[in-house]
Formats: C-alpha cells, structure tokens, sequence
C-alpha cells in the first residue's frame, strides 16, 4: 500500500465535468494498492496518515497532525502508485492489485478512515477524474506499507 500525501490549501475531483469532492485547508491523498496488502497495511497507514505532523503551529513549524489541525481529507485511488518502471519505457500493472481487490481494498481503507475521522471526501474508485490542487509548503510525503 502506498500514499503519495499533499498538504493544499484547497483541492478537488471532477468527473465528465461534474465536481465530485471538494477541500479546502487539508491534505490530498492518492492511494495505490498492492497484490498482498491486506486490513494489517490498512490500520497501519490509517493510524500514520492522521498522526503524522503534516500542518503548521502557531509558530509556522510543522508540528501539528491531521486530527490536531481538524484538517479535511481528500482521498483519491491512483493505480499507477504501485505499477512497475524500473524496465524498459511502459509501465508494468503486475504490481499492483487487480481491479476486484484494489476496489475491495479503497472500500476498506475508506470505511476504516471514516470510522476514525469524519472530514473525509473521495474520488471514484476506477474513474477517469481531474485532481486539481493548490499544494502548500510545498510539503508531500510518501508513506508505504
């Protein structure tokens, strides 16, 4: 499991030109799933991803984590995380989860978030979507299980 993170001022996802979530002062997250990950990668990057210092303090250090800043979360599903491109000049799907279990694993990760944080928005799972982002710092982190 892999988590490309943003700090934004504000971001969203559209749709055939429809909006479909909409943040402001948060973090964008893209998610990318692997062929082994499980509930055991879930529970470990949910914990990370809403305690990790991300924002700033009152100070302009960065010292505050999602839950402390009541920052929202867009989550958005991103394949092309964990495909391959260490060979050759096309990339290569055999490392990440199959469609059937990335949809299985985006729906977990997402009932999981929500249970532990309620300012949470998504993308579609397996849509063509626009992201757009203002980020800000710029600060993006890499988180993986």
């Amino acid at each position: 499991m892999k988590l490309l993170v943003q700090r934004v001022s504000q971001a969203s996802v559209e749709i055939q030109n429809e909006n479909v979530a909409t943040i402001s002062s948060g973090i964008l997250v893209f998610v990318g799933f692997d062929p082994s990950d499980s509930s055991k990668e879930i529970e470990k990057l949910t914990k990370k991803l809403l305690n990790y210092k991300i924002f700033n303090d009152s100070s302009e250090r960065v010292a505050l984590s999602v839950l402390e800043a009541e920052a929202e979360i867009l989550l958005v599903p991103q394949v092309t995380l964990s495909v391959r491109t260490n060979k050759g000049l096309k990339p290569s799907f055999s490392g990440a989860a199959n469609p059937e279990k990335g949809l299985e694993l985006f729906k977990a990760f997402k009932s999981h978030l929500e249970t532990s944080y309620s300012k949470l928005q998504t993308g579609k799972f397996g849509a063509n979507m626009s992201v757009s982002l203002v980020n800000e710092g710029p600060i993006t982190y890499w988180f993986e299980a």
